[in-house]
């Protein structure tokens, strides 16, 4: 399974699963699936226990960073109108939903912005709400350039828009393309509805 598809969706279990267990759970039997559904969140039955009962205090609370990054994603999506789902699939892409990320050519930060580009839109890369207006900002005025076409501006987000208006499309550079796609995948697996089990 592609790694950014594997992130999306592991992220969206997550949080399908904290939300599915945002008010107390009774569980009457003790399963092997049960018990392996429960592991994988954290969780153990007692020894013996037919029934026990799950409430969120016994839940493990979301880490800070997680509760960052989500209310900077949803804050971003709000000033700029763009889906949270697809600066989510962005954010998952570059730096893993990590706000600290640094990557070797120097982009800062949950959107990667380079320094340059964070300081043409004014903004403090190394703050999580400010990094993740400045990548929904550029990108929203990616899409204006490229016609609102998705592939397009996502490609320019990575490769650069001079590139992308170069080649007259999505460059032919095997990373740019990967990322392209690695990020329409992410989005599609964000924005589908939760399957039931």
């Amino acid at each position: 399974m592609d790694t950014y598809l594997y992130l999306a969706l592991n992220t969206l279990f997550q949080e399908l699963f904290a939300s599915a267990l945002s008010a107390p759970v009774s569980t009457t039997t003790n399963s092997s699936f049960q018990n392996l559904f429960l592991s994988a969140a954290g969780l153990t039955l007692p020894n013996g226990s037919s029934s026990t009962s799950l409430s969120p205090a016994s839940m493990p609370e979301s880490t800070p960073s997680s509760n960052v990054v989500q209310s900077a994603i949803q804050s971003a999506a709000a000033a700029t109108g763009l889906s949270p789902n697809l600066l989510k699939a962005i954010a998952t892409v570059e730096s893993g939903l990590d706000p600290t990320a640094v990557s070797s050519a120097g982009a800062i930060g949950l959107m990667q912005l380079m320094p340059a580009t964070a300081q043409s839109l004014g903004v403090n890369p190394d703050n999580t709400q400010q990094n993740a207006l400045g990548g929904a900002e550029y990108l929203k005025s990616l899409l204006s350039q490229f016609g609102q076409n998705l592939s397009l501006a996502l490609a320019a987000y990575n490769a650069g828009p001079e590139a992308v208006t170069q080649y007259g499309g999505i460059p032919p550079y095997a990373q740019t393309q990967q990322y392209v796609n690695d990020v329409l995948n992410a989005y599609r697996a964000y924005s589908s509805p939760p399957s039931s089990l």
